[in-house]
């Protein structure tokens, strides 16, 4: 990624990542990382994606970032229900700090599916999905940085085809 990639990436994410509630993600453990770390992991890889398929890039990074804005500890013995019940905590929470559109909001709501048994509305909420999921392989798996750049690869070839083709 170029140095002014980084740098529009970093003023799209600016006023979510200095919210003094978002830092608190710091300090909980999320699939062997930090929260912050991993929401930051799905919004950059959200971001590139949505970026080459000229999307609304900016909409759907502020979002993935806060797809997991949300303070509980996983319980280890309540995975499943906290995989299905905390999208509309983390919805709640960017709703109470941010001004979301209704793109955003299905984003944060839908981004376990198929455990939030709706799917998501939009392409770009399908998106974050995806790249939600394969960041939650890497980060608690031995996969490598090549095998994970491979899979966001091969992800934005279908969607490069989706879109090319509906």
């Amino acid at each position: 990624m170029s140095k002014n990639n980084n740098i529009e990436f970093f003023k799209i994410i600016q006023p979510i990542i200095n919210n003094e509630e978002f830092q608190k993600l710091k300090k909980i453990e999320h699939h062997g990382i930090t929260r912050y770390n991993h929401c930051m992991r799905v919004a950059y890889y959200s971001y590139k994606v949505t970026k080459a398929l000229h999307l609304d890039y900016k909409e759907v990074t502020e979002a993935a970032l806060l797809h997991d804005f949300f303070f509980d500890e996983v319980d280890e013995e309540n995975t499943l229900k906290q995989w299905g019940s905390h999208p509309k905590i983390a919805l709640a929470n960017a709703k109470k700090y941010f001004s979301l559109t209704a793109k955003q909001e299905d984003i944060i709501s839908k981004h376990m599916f198929p455990v939030g048994l709706i799917p998501p509305l939009y392409l770009e909420s399908w998106i974050v999905d995806f790249i939600d999921d394969i960041s939650a392989v890497y980060e608690r798996s031995k996969v490598t940085k090549s095998q994970i750049q491979a899979a966001m690869t091969f992800l934005l070839l279908i969607f490069v085809n989706f879109v090319r083709y509906r």
